[in-house]
């Protein structure tokens, strides 16, 4: 039976470099999307023994890529949750954070999830198997209105009341249910407007965007002076979110000043949107739209911190 790729991690020496691992000290460290464990993987090898590595996937199927070592936690979750895990494992401060943002190969290669347009298959879309929302229950019970909200604001489709009426249209006769059924019910122009059309199905079903915000505070709280947080984008829409997070504290990008008129942000930015080099594209394809953004916690606490 042939092997699959799970995933192959993203510009892999530039996340180990910006995360300082350091094999004289004791660290702590947190892969907030384990997948594949490739990033992880590397993480483990740069590290000390007496170093911790924390992987965290809300996806089951990544449980069976977890890592044999001391070292390494799997943990079950949303990475939303990341500090009340860390909570409860007795950690109060961390070193780095990773957040790969892309998809695993293995979601779109799954036929039966749902991720991708190239299958029919059962409209899925859950990185969760246990949340019972999926892409099948957006595009069949969401209003119309509700659904042109969430093509326009995670597919950037100008034309999306127009789209939802064809959908409400067909659903109306007969549910859609399949990823084929989905393609059948609308008429977009090529390939790419159908992947942001399943896009802002994923976003939606899984809250990929408030996940992110949550976490990006989340690490501002648990990142230890000097610590890194190190974060791959894939589309415009989780990037903004960034860099406006690594700019100034918050999603919005609202730099905050104290009494003299000094900026108050948590973070100094190291890394800008670095993107992958055309040998690693040629190697792995995928890694170009990738963009590599880095920032490294400095003893500020902004007004809306704790």
């Amino acid at each position: 039976m042939e092997q699959t790729v799970y995933h192959i991690p993203a510009m892999l020496h530039e996340v180990l470099d910006n995360l300082c691992i350091d094999k004289g000290k004791r660290q702590v460290f947190v892969d907030a999307t384990f997948g594949g464990g490739g990033h992880s993987r590397g993480i483990i090898g740069s590290m000390g023994e007496q170093s911790r590595l924390f992987g965290i996937d809300q996806d089951m199927d990544a449980y069976a890529n977890r890592i044999d070592d001391k070292r390494f936690t799997f943990v079950r979750s949303n990475f939303r949750y990341v500090a009340n895990f860390m909570d409860y494992y007795g950690v109060e401060q961390v070193d780095g954070i990773l957040a790969d943002l892309g998809v695993s190969f293995h979601h779109f290669d799954a036929a039966e999830r749902g991720f991708s347009f190239r299958y029919d298959a059962p409209l899925d879309m859950r990185m969760n198997a246990r949340q019972t929302l999926s892409a099948a229950d957006v595009v069949n019970n969401y209003t119309e209105d509700e659904l042109a909200r969430v093509l326009y604001l995670y597919g950037e489709f100008r034309d999306s009341r127009a789209i939802a009426r064809q959908i409400a249209a067909k659903r109306s006769a007969q549910a859609i249910l399949t990823t084929l059924q989905l393609q059948d019910a609308i008429r977009l122009k090529d390939k790419q407007d159908y992947a942001r059309l399943f896009q802002a199905l994923r976003i939606e079903v899984n809250d990929e965007l408030g996940a992110l915000r949550e976490l990006l505070q989340a690490a501002t709280e648990l990142l230890a002076l000097g610590g890194r947080l190190v974060v791959l984008t894939y589309h415009s829409l989780e990037d903004r979110i960034v860099k406006n997070f690594m700019r100034s504290g918050n999603a919005e990008g609202v730099i905050e000043k104290d009494f003299y008129g000094n900026p108050l942000t948590p973070y100094r930015v190291i890394e800008k949107g670095r993107t992958a080099s055309p040998e690693e594209v040629n190697r792995n394809p995928r890694a170009r739209s990738a963009k590599l953004r880095v920032a490294e916690r400095l003893d500020i606490q902004t007004p809306n911190s704790k």
